[in-house]
């Protein structure tokens, strides 16, 4: 694994996982999958795990950079991303609540 996706990958598995519930609760709300809140709080769950699973991959030898900047960095935006996974994507599964539509 190069540097440069050690460094960038966490990051962006947020802004997936982002979109992903995001455009999910949209889904639910506006109506297209009523009784999809479950579906809501798996994919949150989900995306928490990804983020965990990749912390531990990128502590790993296998997949992770030698000591030194990079992997200080990569593991850095891992937490970061982590915490910004809980932050943004787990109050609207657990606590979102949509308007019926029209």
């Amino acid at each position: 694994m190069s540097a440069i996706l050690r460094i960038s990958l966490p990051l962006t598995l947020w802004l997936v996982c982002f979109s992903a519930v995001y455009g999910l609760h949209g889904l639910i709300c506006s109506g297209g999958w009523p009784g999809g809140r479950p579906a809501l709080v798996a994919a949150a769950l989900v995306s928490v795990g990804l983020q965990g699973v990749l912390f531990l991959a990128l502590r790993s030898r296998r997949f992770g950079a030698p000591p030194g900047f990079v992997r200080h960095t990569s593991l850095v935006l891992c937490i970061a991303a982590l915490f910004a996974t809980l932050w943004s994507l787990v109050p609207v599964a657990v606590t979102s609540t949509c308007l019926p539509p029209g």
